[in-house]
């Protein structure tokens, strides 16, 4: 190890008091040292949304507590590259703007250094941008509170709520970039349309159904420059597959949107899958890519279509590694009791803390593909009593990441 190099550990040691680094999540493995590692990638539901256009750059204009507890997270994981889902957009980014100058390149009680990320990417959602139709079944197009949202193209009380945005210390290709904001759920061969369930009817006539947009934000296919090479991060927050009837509407859609990432990454001509830019076809054979999001569904536990997932978590081309994982989570779901005393999934994998009648679930992933090699992982989930643990609550899902190495331990680094 070079002079420099013995420094900076010391200066790291200094700072974290000296925390062991855990491939699997120890709740101290925020605080990264020079390990070799190259890469660190992570997703975090952020739960920075207002119920008013405008209303997040208030919120953050006027001292967010919550915001500073992201704020604080993300400075002591000190992710490379990051997806925040639930964080409103606008199209100036005034609130973008606001939570890196104000937030996180401020140092934040119980968090570390000040963090910047020089490169950032986001775009519009469907989350409150009003259809026109009646989506909801309820006879009338909704035009105001909940009614307004129902009928939106995505559920959402204002256009770019629930929107998403990545940081990146990395340049960020936006010229080739890919949104699927507008594609058509009904274009996805086998589309899991809803039906009444005792008489097989559709719920949506056909009328609506042939304009349904499938993501109920985006999903977007961004590439970023990275140390590795380019890394192609497919960006989406499905809908919760909750908040419908019998004809579990936002369940089926939920499933499909998770899909809609297993057909971008299978092999074969997909005419139908077209981009907003009307670019047809799914990711190159040879990218490397990893999948980050709230995708709002567990594997084994909760609501929803459960094998959508685990077709995305089992597909070929997805990188098989240890699932992160904290003691925060196992503390936290014995404390609640309820739903998850009955659930089948491990503990330690849960992502979010959503109360004793749902139960603590794993909703949100940092997916790598393979080609990399994951050399640490975790969930931000300290136990009671832990550095951190005070900082958690400034959401209800946890911050999830991975490591990522070249896939041979000899392998060269490439890219800028």
């Amino acid at each position: 190890m070079t002079r420099t190099l013995l420094l900076l550990a010391a200066a790291l040691c200094l700072l974290a008091g000296c925390v062991r680094v855990h491939v699997h999540g120890d709740p101290a493995a925020y605080r990264r040292a020079t390990t070799g590692t190259d890469l660190r990638i992570a997703t975090y539901n952020t739960s920075l949304y207002a119920e008013t256009a405008g209303g997040l750059a208030e919120r953050l204009r006027a001292g967010d507590p919550a915001a500073r507890k992201i704020a604080a997270v993300l400075q002591r994981v000190r992710p490379d590259v990051v997806l925040l889902n639930e964080f409103d957009y606008d199209a100036r980014g005034e609130a973008a703007d606001l939570f890196q100058r104000d937030y996180l390149e401020t140092a934040q009680p119980g968090g570390g250094e000040p963090l910047r990320y020089p490169y950032r990417y986001f775009a519009p959602v469907n989350t409150g941008v009003a259809s026109g139709l009646d989506l909801d079944g309820d006879g009338r197009i909704g035009r105001e509170g909940r009614a307004y949202g129902n009928d939106a193209w995505g559920y959402g009380l204002h256009p770019g709520q629930y929107g998403m945005l990545l940081l990146s210390r990395y340049p960020i290709d936006a010229d080739a970039a890919r949104t699927f904001q507008r594609l058509r759920w009904s274009a996805m061969p086998g589309a899991r349309r809803p039906r009444d369930p005792d008489t097989g009817t559709p719920f949506h006539p056909d009328a609506v159904w042939a304009q349904l947009r499938l993501s109920s934000k985006s999903h977007w296919d961004v590439p970023v420059r990275t140390p590795l090479g380019v890394l192609h991060v497919l960006a989406s927050h499905p809908t919760p597959p909750v908040f419908d009837g019998p004809e579990d509407r936002n369940g089926r859609r939920n499933a499909d949107e998770i899909r809609l990432w297993t057909e971008y990454l299978s092999p074969g001509e997909r005419p139908w899958l077209c981009d907003d830019a009307g670019r047809c076809g799914g990711l190159a054979a040879d990218a490397r890519f990893v999948i980050l999001g709230d995708l709002n569904n567990d594997p084994v536990d909760g609501d929803g279509v459960h094998e959508a997932i685990l077709e995305l978590l089992e597909h070929p081309r997805v990188l098989r590694h240890p699932t992160p994982r904290s003691d925060g989570a196992v503390a936290a779901a014995q404390a609640a009791g309820g739903a998850n005393a009955a659930h089948r999934g491990a503990h330690a994998h849960d992502t979010g803390d959503f109360g004793p009648r749902a139960g603590n679930l794993r909703l949100d992933y940092a997916l790598p593909s393979v080609g990399l090699r994951v050399v640490g992982s975790g969930v931000f989930w300290p136990a009671p009593g832990e550095a951190g643990a005070d900082i958690v609550d400034g959401s209800d899902h946890r911050l999830v990441w991975v490591d990522l190495a070249p896939a041979s331990p000899s392998a060269g680094r490439s890219g800028p």
